[in-house]
C-alpha cells in the first residue's frame, strides 16, 4: 500500500506473557485498539518493541501478526535494528518478502560509525530494498548523529523517504528545513517535545507514552496540525508528565506500566529489564494515576479525521 507520510503513528509494544514468551494476541488486541484510535501507521520492533531481545523468528511472527491485524487499513512499518550492514540489508529484504509497507532503520549497533560509514549504511541498505525507509536519528540513545549536512547527502537516494527526529534538540527541524527543504517527511521522535516539533512544521509523531492514551495523543496531534493552540497547550501541559516517561532508560517499563494501568496490555518485558519495584513503581504509577485521574474530556479536532472502526478478528492460536 502506498504509506500515507503523516500523523501519528505510534511505536508498538511488544507484548510478553509472565513467562518472557510472546503474547501475539496482546500485541494484536493493542494494535487494532491504535488503530481505532485514529493512527495512521504502526512502527513494529523499535525500541518499545524491545527489539533487541527477540530472535528473526520473533521479529517476523510479531512483522506478520501486524500485517494481519492492519489488514491494509494503515501500513505497517518493521524496524531494521542490526550490528551489520549485511544483517540489516538481510533483515530488510526479509521484511520486504513478509509484506511489511516500509522500514525504519537505525545505525549499526555496538561499533559507534564515523558520518562516512553510516551514510555508506544507509545507502547499502536502502539498495537492497524497494520499500520506503524512515531513518532514525537517535545521537542520545545510540550515539551516532544523522546531521542535516548528512542527511543532504543523502537526498539522492530515493528510498530514503523521512525522518525520525530524536535528538532532543527542537531546532533540528528548522535546522532539517533549511538544509534539505521538504525533501524528507519529518516525524518528531520525542513525545515531550511533539508540539514544539507540530509547530515547527513535523509532519508526523512516532508516538510512545500515547499508546496508553490514544485519544489524547491523536488529539493533541490534530489540535497542533489545525493550529488550535488555545485548545492544544491546555491538553499538552496535562500530558508533558506523562511524555516525560518516554525520556528514561526505562522508559520501556514505564510505558508498559502506564499500558497495564489503562487497561491495553501488560507491563511484561524481557530480562536484562525487568518490571518496576519499589519507591520507582510508586512514583511511576503517581504519575500515571494523576494523569488518569485529571484526563480532559476530548472533542475531535476541527478538520480531524474519523476514527476508524475496529475489525472484528478471529482468534488464532500460537
Amino acid at each position: 500500500m502506498t504509506v500515507p507520510w503523516r500523523d501519528v503513528f505510534p511505536a508498538m509494544t511488544t507484548q510478553f506473557r509472565r513467562d518472557e514468551t510472546l503474547d501475539l494476541e496482546g500485541t494484536s488486541r493493542h494494535i487494532e485498539r491504535m488503530i481505532a484510535s485514529g493512527s495512521s501507521g504502526l512502527v513494529m520492533l523499535g525500541s518499545l518493541g524491545e527489539n533487541a531481545t527477540l530472535t528473526p523468528e520473533e521479529k517476523r511472527r510479531v512483522v506478520s501478526a501486524a500485517i494481519e491485524v492492519a489488514a491494509g487499513r494503515v501500513p505497517v512499518i518493521a524496524t531494521v535494528v542490526e550490528t551489520s550492514t549485511a544483517a540489516a540489508k538481510q533483515f530488510a529484504r526479509d521484511m520486504e518478502r513478509l509484506g511489511a509497507d516500509g522500514l525504519m532503520l537505525l545505525p549499526a549497533m555496538i561499533y559507534r560509525a564515523d558520518p562516512r560509514e553510516t551514510l555508506l549504511h544507509y545507502r547499502d541498505v536502502a539498495r537492497a530494498t524497494q520499500l520506503p525507509i524512515i531513518c532514525y536519528n537517535n545521537p542520545l540513545a545510540y550515539h551516532v548523529d544523522i546531521t542535516p549536512a548528512m542527511f543532504a547527502e543523502l537526498a539522492g537516494v530515493t528510498n530514503l523517504v523521512a525522518i525520525k527526529e530524536s535528538s532532543g534538540d527542537v531546532r533540528r527541524i528548522t535546522d532539517l528545513r533549511n538544509a534539505v527543504g521538504d525533501r524528507y517527511v519529518l516525524f518528531a521522535g520525542v513525545d515531550d517535545l511533539a508540539l514544539e516539533c507540530a509547530v515547527l512544521g513535523a509532519d508526523g509523531w512516532i508516538a510512545g507514552i500515547g499508546l496508553a492514551f490514544p485519544g489524547e495523543n491523536q488529539r493533541l496531534w490534530d489540535l497542533a496540525v489545525a493550529r488550535e493552540l488555545d485548545t492544544a497547550l491546555p491538553l499538552y501541559r496535562w500530558f508533558t508528565p506523562l511524555a516525560h516517561l518516554d525520556t528514561h532508560v526505562k522508559f520501556v517499563q514505564y510505558i508498559k506500566l502506564a499500558i497495564q494501568v489503562a487497561g491495553l496490555g501488560t507491563e511484561w518485558v524481557r530480562a536484562p529489564r525487568r518490571v518496576l519495584v519499589g519507591e520507582e513503581r510508586r512514583r511511576i504509577l503517581g504519575i500515571i494515576h494523576a494523569g488518569i485521574e485529571n484526563r480532559p474530556a476530548l472533542s475531535p479536532a476541527p478538520g480531524a479525521p474519523p476514527a476508524r472502526k475496529a475489525r472484528p478478528r478471529r482468534s488464532r492460536a500460537r
